[in-house]
């Protein structure tokens, strides 16, 4: 049965390849979104406190804890929003 052996141990080796690859491509794509969402989160920061000026402690939190959706909206809205509170909705 050496034969049998051999086919099951391509097999395995062939998933295992799959299961890294797959990994692989999982992390890599894990990590273009996190890098996305922190450049986004950034920019953001820089014209909020162009625009207010320093943020306050609650502020900062609610960037560091927002969504992709979140930050999104708070891109365009920041343009109309005539203070934090009423952007990010002090709680």
């Amino acid at each position: 049965m050496p034969y049998v052996n051999t086919i099951e141990r391509v097999e395995r080796e062939k998933a295992l390849q799959q299961g890294v690859e797959q990994g692989m491509a999982q992390g890599l794509e894990r990590g273009l979104e996190r890098g996305r969402h922190q450049g986004v989160e950034g920019t953001l920061r820089k014209q909020l406190a162009l625009k207010f000026g320093e943020l306050p402690d609650w502020a900062d939190e609610r960037l560091a804890a927002a969504t992709d959706a979140q930050l999104a909206d708070w891109v365009v809205r920041i343009l109309e929003a005539d203070s934090l509170e009423s952007l990010l909705g002090k709680n």
